[in-house]
């Protein structure tokens, strides 16, 4: 003879949720009910995903159930609504949402001069009318203060609403932000991973960036929890790898590569900028000297079917520049000229990658 439904429900009228103070039956917490001679089996159904009393409740109805029915075998699956998500508390009126395109500059490796490629790249675009921003996510080893000449700014904090915001620095025409500006330059950032990732979530919707056209995000060598998470925070419209011709910085490169147009990212590379493609002493301006190789990037992009962005020399007044807080950019001549056509090609596969490919999606963590 089958156990009763109703006599089984009678008896778990007697619990009651220790925080809600009602009985589990009267909530419809007791779903998929199942009963014969020697089983009984339902689901407990809880109302939030992390309820504190689950555990001490479903030992409640076992103890009382095999109490009375001691014959039957009593079986629970607990049931929880799926969590939701935390959000920010500034992240739904992001003010990233007012930038048209969000650009990662990175590099496999360090030491390629993919921070020196960000800043002239911003500058080059800035002065083709467009606005443009520029976040300096290399937590660790920030460099753009002193590469704008600006290692003394403080940007200020301001509210809006109920928002506290923070308004960037602007130099050449380009609003930065930089966890540099609010650490003492002398001092080593000893920070767990956390830590950087609130960082530069606090940099990207906390920014009060307004209105911009491109927004170029300077990230760390490597792939690493910054990578991760600025695929979470923001849909990139792009990445643009920066690599020397060597192989030893292209085998690095491929890895980026291949981190960013995984199926689990999924986000487009514009295109690959070879740095230091050749030198060219001043007094010899007709002469190149290839010391890392010659067209290696060229020669990858052709490979991977990626555009060949722009080919950038190695020459003294870079690096001064970026010393002095003066961006070769900003200057005419040949090397300013160099970073005008990176810029052009940049935004030539920035309009053709927006009219041939969907948004980009942010990506989504789940946990099974």
């Amino acid at each position: 003879m089958s156990v009763s439904e109703q006599s089984i429900l009678d008896i778990l009228k007697q619990i009651k949720h220790p925080e809600l103070g009602q009985d589990i039956v009267s909530l419809g917490m007791v779903t998929n009910l199942s009963s014969s001679e020697k089983s009984i089996a339902f689901t407990l159904s809880l109302l939030k995903s992390n309820d504190p009393f689950a555990s001490s409740v479903k030992k409640a109805c076992s103890k009382m159930l095999s109490a009375a029915f001691t014959d039957a075998s009593v079986s629970i699956d607990i049931k929880a609504p799926a969590a939701q998500p935390k959000e920010s508390p500034y992240k739904a009126q992001a003010s990233v949402s007012r930038v048209k395109n969000i650009i990662a500059v990175t590099s496999g490796k360090g030491g390629v001069g993919k921070s020196t490629i960000a800043v002239n790249l911003a500058v080059a675009m800035a002065k083709t009318g467009a606005s443009v921003g520029l976040i300096d996510a290399d937590i660790f080893g920030p460099s753009i203060p002193k590469m704008f000449g600006m290692e003394d700014a403080k940007p200020e904090g301001f509210k809006e609403g109920d928002l506290e915001l923070i308004r960037p620095i602007e130099s050449y025409g380009v609003k930065h932000l930089s966890v540099g500006y609010f650490v003492n330059p002398n001092d080593a950032l000893v920070w767990r991973g956390p830590m950087a990732t609130n960082a530069l979530r606090q940099l990207i919707h906390q920014g009060a960036w307004g209105e911009l056209d491109y927004l170029f995000i300077d990230t760390p060598p490597g792939t690493s929890d910054i990578h991760l998470t600025l695929v979470q925070e923001v849909a990139l419209t792009g990445v643009v790898i920066v690599s020397t011709p060597q192989d030893v910085a292209l085998a690095d490169a491929v890895k980026g590569i291949s981190m960013f147009t995984g199926k689990s990212v999924n986000v487009p590379v514009l295109g690959l900028v070879e740095n230091m493609a050749w030198f060219t002493p001043e007094e010899l301006p007709n002469n190149r000297y290839y010391i890392f190789g010659k067209d290696g990037c060229k020669k990858l992009a052709d490979r991977m079917r990626l555009p060949l962005l722009g080919q950038i020399p190695i020459v003294q007044s870079i690096r001064e520049g970026g010393d002095n807080g003066i961006p070769a950019a900003t200057e005419d001549g040949v090397l300013s000229d160099a970073f005008s056509k990176l810029a052009q090609s940049v935004m030539e596969e920035v309009t053709r990658r927006n009219a041939e490919m969907p948004p980009t999606k942010r990506v989504e963590i789940t946990h099974k």
